[in-house]
């Protein structure tokens, strides 16, 4: 959800004396050595996705850095202050990736040894990636705290040098260039910068540098709704610490905030917005639109929290800067989150509906749906006089299911709208089906249909009337063909005709009634 504006809490006694012993993170940030390791990022307009919103959205380009994120400028900030000694003995962090790589790219740079600890749970890509820059790899826990804790005892034994990913003031201020870029690329109007907050070191230095020489322009954090231990933590008053993290957005999964992180949020930062994982997909789905650059999910935070933040309170005409902060995405994330995107979206409508077991019913429904793109289509026969049905249907606003299931309602289809059923999406569309007593003389055949309206239509209206489709089942996959298996009830005189229907059709088509996986689970 999005926050409302907060107003800043009156200084506690004696803040102003400490504030002189504060760190100045505006000559922090100005005088910070990041350049010798990180690039300039560029901020380029996302064209698409402004005009849908109605608002300009900028994107910050942090995952073109050399190890695809901004972390590398912090952590090499902070080593470049580091004493000879120091660099010679060596250095160690906690990371749930991003911070690693950009350590060990940094200590490479250098020329010092770098043990990186992070949790168990880290993509495969960023555990490799910190590998290959040749940094010692420690894996344990499940989180950034767990692998925190670790680390601190092998830096204690080793006499190693602690980086930390956020809660130190040279990494800060390096985080905090990426601000001092971002006024010095656009000089018009912005209304406000969404930035992805784990522990916080982004958004602190951010915050530090904007608030400084732009106060008028709104510093707004992003987090996922089950990693919100920083919007937990400002709202107390105190830093809390979160039992669980969510590990979609594992750049970002952090039971607690820093100490340094806490003050300068609590200070600076103007709003939260609070996002979950469909909508991060949806975001990750909107980025490679406009840039064809994939995000891993905490780099698409802060664009799926600008959506938010639009519809939340309704705004056109403003000017917004995502900073996307990191592409080490996991392939085999992408069908998961090529299938949650259109959640996100609100993109597709789901639904049971049920049909009259007689000849003509399901081409009755099928005419129904008309030129709608059909995402998903189960079916199994299991009654005698009815069937159920399980469909997904492409659509384009969020009320739209609702005046499908009514229009379904109308032409007598009982039909119950799961759009927004969870054990339906994640399960049930999984498991419709089944063996049945009904199925019998059921031939089973795979096609490939070509992915154009009336493709479905053309196979319909070439079936004879006396065969009942027994078995359908269809997901739109993305793809130029659409895979499809049918069961047909044909009796045991009409095999002929059966073979001169399937010589007529303009689809590949294997038999696949003999299949004994077929015969095990659905026979």
């Amino acid at each position: 959800m999005a926050g409302t504006p907060r107003t800043k809490p009156n200084p506690p006694p004696g803040a102003s004396a400490r504030a002189t012993r504060q760190p100045d993170y505006l000559q922090r940030i100005l005088t910070a050595r990041v350049y010798d390791a990180a690039i300039e990022s560029s901020l380029e307009k996302a064209g698409n996705l402004s005009e849908r919103l109605a608002n300009t959205v900028l994107l910050k380009r942090e995952d073109e850095q050399p190890v695809f994120s901004f972390k590398l400028r912090g952590a090499y900030n902070k080593m470049a202050h580091l004493t000879r000694a120091q660099l010679g003995r060596g250095v160690i962090c906690a990371s749930a990736g991003n911070h690693a790589q950009g350590v060990a790219f940094s200590a490479r740079q250098l020329g010092c040894k770098a043990v990186i600890v992070m949790p168990v749970t880290t993509p495969a890509l960023k555990v490799d990636a910190v590998r290959a820059l040749g940094a010692e790899v420690v894996l344990t826990g499940d989180s950034y705290s767990d692998a925190y804790a670790h680390a601190v005892e092998i830096e204690r034994a080793r006499k190693l040098t602690f980086v930390h990913p956020f809660d130190d003031p040279d990494v800060i201020a390096g985080q905090g260039t990426i601000a001092m870029e971002i006024l010095r690329q656009h000089q018009g109007p912005i209304d406000a910068v969404f930035v992805a907050i784990g522990g916080g070191g982004l958004i602190s230095g951010v915050a530090a540098y904007i608030k400084a020489v732009r106060p008028e322009i709104k510093v707004i954090g992003a987090q996922t709704t089950d990693s919100d231990a920083m919007t937990r933590s400002v709202r107390a008053g105190r830093r809390v610490v979160l039992d669980d993290v969510g590990l979609f957005s594992d750049g970002t999964a952090v039971k607690q905030v820093g100490e340094e992180t806490f003050r300068l949020v609590r200070d600076l930062v103007d709003d939260f917005v609070l996002v979950d994982t469909d909508a991060v997909c949806a975001a990750i789905k909107d980025v490679f639109k406009d840039t064809r650059s994939i995000l891993e999910p905490a780099g698409a935070l802060s664009v799926a929290a600008i959506k938010q933040y639009v519809e939340t309170h309704r705004v056109k005409g403003r000017s917004f800067v995502a900073i996307t902060t990191g592409a080490n995405m996991n392939f085999d994330r992408l069908r998961f989150v090529a299938d949650r995107a259109e959640v996100g979206e609100e993109r597709e409508a789901m639904f049971a509906v049920t049909i009259p077991e007689v000849q003509g019913s399901f081409k009755r429904f099928c005419e129904l749906i008309g030129p709608r793109s059909v995402t998903e289509f189960n079916y199994r026969i299991a009654d005698a006089k009815v069937a159920h049905v399980f469909v997904g249907l492409s659509t384009h606003d969020r009320d739209e299911s609702a005046r499908i299931a009514r229009g379904f309602e109308r032409h007598g289809f009982p039909t119950l709208d799961l759009t927004h059923d969870e054990l339906a999406r994640e399960h049930l569309r999984h498991l419709v089906g089944g063996r049945s007593e009904l199925a019998h003389g059921e031939q089973l055949f795979r096609f490939n249909f070509p992915e154009r309206p009336g493709a479905l239509m053309q196979f319909l209206a070439r079936l004879h009337p006396d065969w009942n489709i027994s078995l359908f089942h269809y997901r739109n996959q993305g793809a130029d063909y659409g895979r499809i298996l049918v069961g047909i009830q044909v009796p045991h005189g009409d095999r002929r005709a059966l073979r001169a229907f399937l010589s007529t059709l303009p689809y590949p088509n294997v038999d696949e009634t003999d299949n004994p996986a077929y015969r095990q689970f659905l026979r």
